[in-house]
């Protein structure tokens, strides 16, 4: 695991974001396709925007949100068209985006098994999975407390999507699966703040904790981690 600390958001969304675009022009030159899995939220849009402006073919790029919230695809918590909107831009307009949630579907079985397909779409090892960390742990949709939580952690199960239902936050959700997201070439963490920053040293030493999904994350070894922290 790799550390790289940033005074400013700005130097960190910078450095992310020309690493990951190194990373995809890589699986360019080797499979003549490539795969990056971004999280939702505020905290990514600095970095998504810098990303669009790197020259590359985006054409052979997918991109899919690492979860969603179940709901409108035009609401303000939608992962997807956050994406959308601050990556699907200026040189990375052709990339192609596929979505995790439909809110005209039945969550489950409908809406997993429709999310299980677009997943199937991209070829694994996923090539970047960019993942964000909440002040309780979490990541992806992956919340401590969810009733699915230990399935979705759980290496073995066969899922690589799930319908999750957090206690303490808004929303129905979708994720992508422990298993899931380990299929993966490398994974990166953004963070901001203190606070975060608390969090992430505390599941650091904690080991994996159904109480700190993160953990998971930053105890496995079998895909390379970095965490990128600004102020």
């Amino acid at each position: 695991m790799s550390e790289h600390f940033f005074t400013s958001d700005q130097e960190l969304a910078s450095a992310l974001a020309a690493a990951t675009a190194a990373k995809l022009r890589e699986a360019l030159a080797a499979r003549s396709k490539a795969s990056l899995v971004v999280s939702g939220g505020r905290t990514p849009a600095d970095f998504l925007n810098a990303l669009s402006a790197h020259e590359l073919d985006w054409s052979a790029v997918s991109v899919l949100p690492t979860d969603d919230r179940w709901v409108d695809a035009n609401h303000a918590d939608n992962n997807e068209a956050m994406i959308r909107r601050h990556l699907l831009q200026g040189a990375a307009a052709t990339a192609v985006l596929s979505g995790l949630s439909d809110a005209s579907l039945t969550p489950v079985p409908d809406g997993e098994r429709q999310a299980e397909a677009a997943l199937k779409k991209l070829s694994t090892p996923l090539d970047v999975v960019v993942l964000g960390m909440g002040d309780d742990g979490h990541t992806a949709s992956l919340f401590p407390q969810a009733p699915q939580l230990a399935q979705a952690l759980d290496l073995n199960s066969g899922r690589s999507c799930m319908i999750l239902d957090p206690v303490t936050a808004p929303h129905r959700r979708i994720s992508l699966t422990l298993p899931a997201l380990l299929q993966s070439r490398q994974i990166d963490i953004l963070i901001r703040g203190d606070s975060k920053l608390n969090v992430y040293r505390r599941a650091l030493s904690a080991g994996p904790t159904v109480g700190m999904p993160i953990s998971f994350i930053l105890h496995q070894k079998q895909v390379p981690v970095h965490v990128y922290w600004s102020p």
